[in-house]
C-alpha cells in the first residue's frame, strides 16, 4: 500500500482547517496545590476585615471628630490618616529618619513622665520593612506601612490556619483565621502598627516548632526579637520546647541535637542585640527599660495595676492611671474571659510551645502597667486562645457561621477599631 493511501486511511494527512476553525480552550488559572488549602481562610479573613474597616470609616465620618484632633493623636485630614496616628506616627518617624540614640533626657520633676520619649522604644523590623517597601515600590511611607501590615496580616492568618488546622481540622483552622479578624484589638492589623508582622512571625514560628523545623523556628524567633519586646514570650516558648526535646531520649534520637540547640541559641539574639545596642548607644545598659518605665509608664508590676483597674471598674470609679471608660470596660470583659479560654485551650492538649507562649504572653500583659484599655490589642498575638472556640464552632453549619461572621464583622468596626483609636489610646 502506498504511503499516500496509508495516510488517507489513518487520517494523518487530513487538511488543516486553519487556526480560526480549531477549537481553542481558554487558559485556566491553576492554583498550586500548596496554596489551595489557604484560599478559604484567607478569603474569610479578608472579607471580614474589609467589612470591619468599612464600618470604622463610616463611624469616623458620622462622628466627625477626627478632623478636629491632632494628626499625631487620632486625627487627620482623611479617615484613613487615623490608621497612622499614635504609635503609627513613631514608626513612620523611624522609617523616615532612623534612630537618634543618646543619653536619656530627664524631664522636670512632678510629672507622670520623668524622661523624654525617644523613638528607640520602637523596635526596628517593622519600620525597616516600611522603608524598604517604600524604596522598592515608590509608595510613600504611609502607603508602604499599610501595605506591609495588610500583607503581613494575611501571612499571619495563614499561619493561624496552619497551626489550628493541624490540631483541630481544616474547618476549625478556617474559622480561627476569621476569628482573628474580629478579635478585640484587631483594628491595628490593617494600620501602621507592628502587630500583624509579629503575629505572622509568631504563628509560623510555633508551626515550625510543632513540625520540628528547628532552624526555621530559631530564625523566626530571632526576627520576632527585632520586632517587639513581647517577643520574649515566644523566645522562651521556643527555648522550652527545645530543652524538653533534648531532655527526652526518644525525641533526641528522632530529631537530633543540633536543631534544637540552634533554635535555643538563635532565638534570643535579635531581642538581646537590639536592647544591648540601645543601652550602649545611651551609655546605660538598662536604658531601654528605663525609657519604658519613665518615658511611657510601662513596666512589669506583677499585676498591681490590673487589679487596681478591676477594683475601680467594679465600683464605677476611675481613680487609676490611663482611665478610658469604654475601652477599659471592654478590657475587663476580656480579662474575665481569659481563665475560661485558657482552660478550654488546655483541654485540647496543645503542644508545649503553644501552652508556654500563651501563658507567658498572658502573664506579661496582665502583669504590666500599661494602657488597660488596650488589653485586647496586647492579647492579639495570643492566637492559641482561638483553638477551643474555633473547634467548637466548626460543628456549626455554614449558614450559621455566615450570620456570626457578618454580625461580628460589623460590630468589630466599633469595638476593635473605633473604640481603641478614637475612644482610647491604641
Amino acid at each position: 500500500m502506498s504511503t499516500a493511501s496509508s495516510e488517507t486511511a489513518t487520517g494523518s494527512a487530513a487538511p488543516d482547517d486553519g487556526p480560526e476553525k480549531r477549537s481553542r480552550k481558554p487558559p485556566r488559572l491553576t492554583v498550586p496545590d500548596g496554596v489551595r488549602p489557604y484560599l478559604a481562610p484567607l478569603l474569610l479573613y479578608g472579607v471580614t476585615k474589609l467589612v470591619g474597616l468599612t464600618v470604622f470609616a463610616w463611624l469616623l465620618e458620622s462622628a466627625d471628630d477626627y478632623q478636629k484632633k491632632n494628626p499625631r493623636f487620632g486625627g487627620g485630614a482623611h479617615w484613613w490618616d487615623v490608621l497612622a496616628t499614635w504609635d503609627g506616627w513613631w514608626y513612620l518617624q523611624v522609617a523616615e529618619k532612623g534612630y537618634d540614640p543618646g543619653p536619656l533626657e530627664p524631664l522636670g520633676p512632678g510629672g507622670l513622665f520623668t524622661v523624654k520619649q525617644n523613638s528607640v522604644a520602637f523596635f526596628p523590623l517593622y519600620p525597616g520593612l516600611i522603608r524598604g517597601t517604600s524604596e522598592i515600590t515608590g509608595l510613600g511611607l504611609y502607603g508602604s506601612g499599610i501595605l506591609v501590615s495588610v500583607l503581613a496580616s494575611f501571612v499571619a492568618a495563614a499561619g493561624i490556619y496552619a497551626v489550628i488546622s493541624t490540631l483541630a481540622g481544616v474547618r476549625a483552622g478556617t474559622i480561627a483565621a476569621g476569628l482573628w479578624a474580629v478579635a478585640p484589638g484587631a483594628g491595628v492589623e490593617w494600620a501602621v502598627y507592628s502587630e500583624s508582622v509579629f503575629v505572622a512571625i509568631a504563628a509560623w514560628c510555633c508551626y515550625c516548632v510543632m513540625k520540628r523545623r528547628w532552624v526555621a523556628a530559631g530564625l523566626l524567633a530571632f526576627a520576632a526579637g527585632l520586632n517587639r519586646p513581647t517577643s520574649a514570650a515566644l523566645i522562651g516558648a521556643v527555648g522550652l520546647a527545645a530543652i524538653v526535646t533534648l531532655a527526652r531520649r526518644e525525641s533526641r534520637r528522632e530529631h537530633g541535637v543540633s536543631g534544637p540547640v540552634y533554635a535555643m541559641v538563635a532565638a534570643p539574639l535579635g531581642l538581646l542585640t537590639y536592647i544591648t545596642w540601645v543601652g550602649l548607644s545611651s551609655g546605660d545598659l538598662t536604658a531601654y527599660f528605663t525609657l519604658q518605665r519613665e518615658g511611657w509608664a510601662h513596666y512589669f508590676d506583677f499585676g498591681k495595676y490590673t487589679l487596681d483597674v478591676l477594683g475601680n471598674t467594679a465600683v464605677g470609679h476611675n481613680n487609676y492611671l490611663f482611665a478610658f471608660s469604654v475601652p477599659d470596660l471592654l478590657g475587663v470583659q476580656i480579662v474575665l474571659a481569659l481563665p475560661f479560654l485558657i482552660a478550654l485551650m488546655l483541654r485540647k492538649k496543645p503542644p508545649l510551645v503553644l501552652v508556654a507562649y500563651t501563658l507567658a504572653s498572658v502573664i506579661t500583659v496582665l502583669g504590666t502597667q500599661q494602657m488597660f484599655g488596650n488589653t485586647g490589642r496586647y492579647l492579639l498575638p495570643v492566637f492559641p486562645l482561638l483553638l477551643a472556640p474555633a473547634a467548637a464552632m466548626s460543628r456549626l453549619k455554614w449558614p450559621s457561621l455566615a450570620v456570626f461572621f457578618a454580625t461580628a464583622a460589623v460590630a468589630s468596626g466599633w469595638y476593635a477599631h473605633y473604640v481603641i483609636f478614637e475612644l482610647g489610646i491604641p
